[in-house]
């Protein structure tokens, strides 16, 4: 009879623990805009799964999608379950960035829905006015429409230790765990190549792209093929965050929805536009 007790009381008390395991358990989605075969998203998943209590799905496009913005396709999404040594990976979206995102929170985060997005690790820098173009940084804004914490988190083209990017993503989820993630906010990471100087909080800066002319390639009849050779430039900015990654330091910009000049509104207000000119 005692034998019996023990093995109820002992099934209760691991019934509660799972129970508990459960509810505690942090839910992360991950998306890209280098599409679902890159290796730095690879990377970044493989050392997030290593967290106790922190389950990560993964939703990224099917194909590369760099510089979508914040775009969606809008058309029906097609969806293939990934594999990798058989191990199931993540889901394959057919559109952009954003639907990757959208399908991610609607979809797959219907009946428990996710703590955080993280999106990246892209190859490239999204530091200055460049974010605005950014697939990465656009997927991250993508959640901010659902009341989902986002992170985006971008790194230099060569020379970057991934893992060790990944890993400044881990400090930050932990203490998003503990302390809570801020509301309405992404939070934007870029990590140089070379030796790093620290970590720098800045606000977005100047570009760092020389977005360059149209050159004129090649004219078939009524086609012409124009091609743009982009080239790097100097930030002069020294409180930005072009300025401070351009330097060695890993940048952190708080970033928001709302583009609003609130300095124009009352200047604007003072035009007395009116539904139809009189004059």
């Amino acid at each position: 009879m005692k034998a019996l007790q023990r093995l109820i009381f002992l099934s209760i008390l691991f019934s509660s623990l799972s129970v508990t395991s459960f509810a505690q358990q942090y839910r992360i989605l991950i998306s890209n805009d280098d599409g679902i075969a890159s290796p730095l998203l690879k990377t970044l998943s493989e050392e997030l799964a290593k967290l106790p209590n922190v389950e990560v799905v993964i939703s990224a496009p099917a194909e590369n999608q760099s510089g979508s913005s914040q775009s969606t396709d809008g058309r029906e999404l097609t969806v293939e379950k990934i594999y990798n040594d058989d191990q199931f990976f993540g889901y394959a979206v057919s559109g952009r960035p954003a639907d990757a995102v959208q399908f991610g929170i609607r979809v797959l985060g219907k009946e428990n829905p996710f703590d955080l997005v993280i999106s990246g690790i892209n190859r490239g820098a999204n530091v200055g006015d460049i974010s605005h173009q950014s697939g990465t940084v656009g997927a991250a804004m993508e959640a901010l429409l659902y009341n989902t914490a986002a992170i985006a988190v971008s790194q230099e083209v060569k020379g970057v230790n991934t893992q060790a990017s990944a890993l400044f993503i881990v400090q930050l989820v932990r203490k998003y765990q503990k302390d809570g993630a801020p509301e309405g906010v992404v939070i934007s990471v870029n990590i140089p190549a070379g030796e790093l100087k620290g970590v720098a909080v800045r606000p977005m800066g100047d570009a760092y792209l020389d977005m360059g002319n149209y050159n004129l390639t090649s004219e078939t009849g009524n086609k012409m093929v124009y091609t743009q050779r982009l080239g790097l430039t100097r930030s002069k900015d020294e409180a930005s965050d072009t300025y401070a990654y351009q330097q060695g330091f890993i940048t952190v910009t708080p970033l928001k929805f709302d583009w609003t000049a609130y300095e124009m509104i009352e200047t604007i207000s003072a035009w007395d536009l009116k539904l139809k000119n009189d004059d």
